[in-house]
């Protein structure tokens, strides 16, 4: 797999992120919407990778964490901040824990 299609997949699943419903309270919800892997390998993206980073020991812990994420923000971050800090998780995730072989 290539670099290339590495930020591939990132860009995917980043887009997978998405504002939720808000709480009662004006509360921001975040939601992760669960990648199916036919589907990413329809879009084109490299198999192999798609089953490294779904199959990966650090996956269910990314997603809690990426759901998680408004309880870690400012009351005063505005919805399109918190968003944006849940998709950096996705690529945080990947860049530090998914190593591309040589």
């Amino acid at each position: 797999m290539t670099p290339e299609e590495l930020k591939s997949i990132m860009l995917y699943l980043r887009n997978r992120v998405l504002l939720g419903p808000r709480g009662i309270d004006g509360s921001i919800s975040i939601e992760f919407k669960k990648p199916v892997r036919e589907e990413m390998i329809a879009e084109g993206l490299n198999p192999d990778g798609v089953d490294k980073i779904l199959n990966a020991p650090w996956w269910k812990e990314m997603v809690i964490d990426i759901i998680e994420t408004p309880e870690m923000c400012e009351p005063e971050d505005s919805s399109l901040d918190v968003l944006e800090y849940a998709k950096d998780v996705v690529s945080e995730y990947i860049r530090k824990r998914f190593h591309l072989e040589k």
